[in-house]
C-alpha cells in the first residue's frame, strides 16, 4: 500500500513538472522572457557606459592636473614645456 502510494505520488510530482517545463516552452512565454532579459541587458550596457563615462572623466581631471594643461584647444603651457595637445608632442 506504501509502495503504491509512493509511485502514485512520484508520478503525480512528474505530471506537475513536465507540465510546467511544456507551458514554459509557450511562445508567449519565451517572447516575455527575452524581452525581460533584452531589457535587463540594456540597462546593465547603460551602467557600463556611465561607469566608463564617469571613470575617463576622474583620470582626464588627474592627467591634466599632473601635466597642467587646462584646455584642449591649441597649445598649453606645462612644467617646463609648451605641448601641441592636437599632436602630442
Amino acid at each position: 500500500m506504501i509502495r503504491r502510494l509512493f509511485y502514485m505520488s512520484l508520478g503525480a510530482f512528474a505530471a506537475v513538472w513536465t507540465m510546467r517545463k511544456l507551458q514554459s516552452l509557450r511562445p508567449d512565454h519565451v517572447a516575455r522572457r527575452t524581452a525581460g532579459r533584452a531589457a535587463s541587458l540594456a540597462d546593465q550596457v547603460r551602467d557600463f557606459a556611465g561607469d566608463v563615462r564617469r571613470l575617463s572623466a576622474s583620470r582626464e581631471t588627474e592627467l591634466r592636473a599632473e601635466f597642467g594643461l587646462d584646455t584642449v584647444d591649441g597649445t598649453t603651457t606645462g612644467k617646463n614645456r609648451i605641448y601641441d595637445v592636437k599632436d602630442g608632442r
